[in-house]
């Protein structure tokens, strides 16, 4: 079987699957916040105690001034918003199939499917960062522009990249428990090494253009596009198919190690 007809049967897959997807999607969300006073009201004050801490340190302690006449904190939020549904839906899905184990060993159930309910997860507590976001916008008297649904773009690019990493990840820990604390780390260096809290135009052209090899830069830069400077994704004609090439190349990757390893994942769990 060609990987276009392995792809058209995981997306029929998925179809048929959907409301399973969304029905352990909206309980995984739900049991973050289990015997919660205040339940899912932590959904919006988890993000603003980030932003805002993030925005005293930098903006008060450090005296950082608007980026490109930008308000800080509006830049940052921006910027934040990706990486953290990206770290999420990493971290998440790196435990999935362990976390699954009385699902896995039930012949019927197709376990390639719990990647994407974490991202679906992460999908709705995302939803209340965007909020934050344009209340920052709308606070800080800035312009509304219809660029907005172009983040919709940068999302779905974020989520086959990320489904692409989740498969491989979720699946060698399955055999690698040391995996988990690896894509910890990484995750964390790669959030210093992403220009989330810096300009990237501080750097040399060559430190970077080596730094633009980074596929999150492109989806960080790309939500800045769209809720601050305007800039259509189609400005960036090399970086996007670059960003394409790398994230299409990760997602069959991902796919083939998953269906390679799946039959031994009863075993060893």
């Amino acid at each position: 079987m060609g990987i276009g007809q392995r792809f058209i049967n995981f997306l029929r897959l998925l179809h048929s699957q959907r409301q399973l997807i969304w029905t352990m999607a909206r309980r995984e969300v739900a049991s973050d916040y289990i015997g919660s006073f205040l339940g899912s009201i932590w959904t919006f004050v988890r993000p603003l105690v980030m932003i805002a801490v993030f925005w005293f340190v930098f903006s008060v302690g450090f005296k950082a001034q608007p980026m490109h006449d930008v308000p800080f904190v509006v830049w940052l939020a921006a910027g934040i918003a990706p990486w953290f549904v990206f770290a999420d839906i990493i971290n998440g899905s790196t435990t999935s199939i362990v976390n699954n184990a009385n699902l896995i060993k039930k012949t019927l159930f197709q376990s390639q499917i719990l990647p994407v309910v974490k991202i679906v997860s992460c999908l709705m507590t995302h939803t209340v960062f965007l909020i934050i976001l344009i209340g920052l916008i709308v606070l800080q008297g800035m312009a509304f522009s219809l660029y907005y649904l172009q983040f919709l773009y940068y999302l779905f690019g974020l989520c086959v990249f990320a489904l692409g990493i989740a498969w491989i990840v979720s699946a060698l820990h399955v055999f690698l428990r040391d995996v988990g604390q690896l894509v910890g780390v990484i995750l964390q260096v790669g959030f210093w090494m992403t220009p989330i809290f810096w300009d990237i135009n501080l750097m040399s052209p060559r430190i970077q253009a080596i730094l633009k090899f980074n596929p999150i830069y492109y989806i960080i830069q790309g939500y800045r596009d769209s809720f601050i400077t305007f800039v259509p994704f189609w400005h960036h004609p090399v970086y996007t198919l670059y960003f394409w090439g790398v994230s299409l190349t990760v997602l069959v990757a991902g796919a083939l190690i998953f269906q390679k390893l799946k039959p031994q994942f009863a075993d060893v769990l």
